[in-house]
């Protein structure tokens, strides 16, 4: 390579990784920023909530009914007393 096109593109090259780097930091500035910003929203609250609630109650209301039913088949499955003495 001829060194008189070397000599031009020495600072060249020079100047254009240096606001390469700058913009690289820049946009990881940013970007940085925005992931903060989304977990700070997300902690926040903004609607999640609501539907934690809603499961949360759901959950509640699941757990009720298998009690429910837990309690009807041990009723089920127990003989009853005026039954057993008319079978015999």
């Amino acid at each position: 390579m001829n060194p008189a096109t070397l000599e031009v593109l020495i600072p060249i090259v020079a100047i254009g990784g240096f606001f390469g780097w700058m913009i690289a930091l820049t946009v990881g500035k940013v970007y940085t920023a925005k992931l903060k910003a989304q977990s700070e929203a997300a902690r926040a609250g903004d609607g999640h909530g609501e539907v934690f609630a809603a499961v949360d109650e759901l959950r509640r209301e699941v757990a009720e009914l298998a009690e429910r039913v837990d309690f009807a088949e041990r009723l089920l499955a127990k003989p009853r007393d005026g039954e057993a003495g008319k079978l015999t």
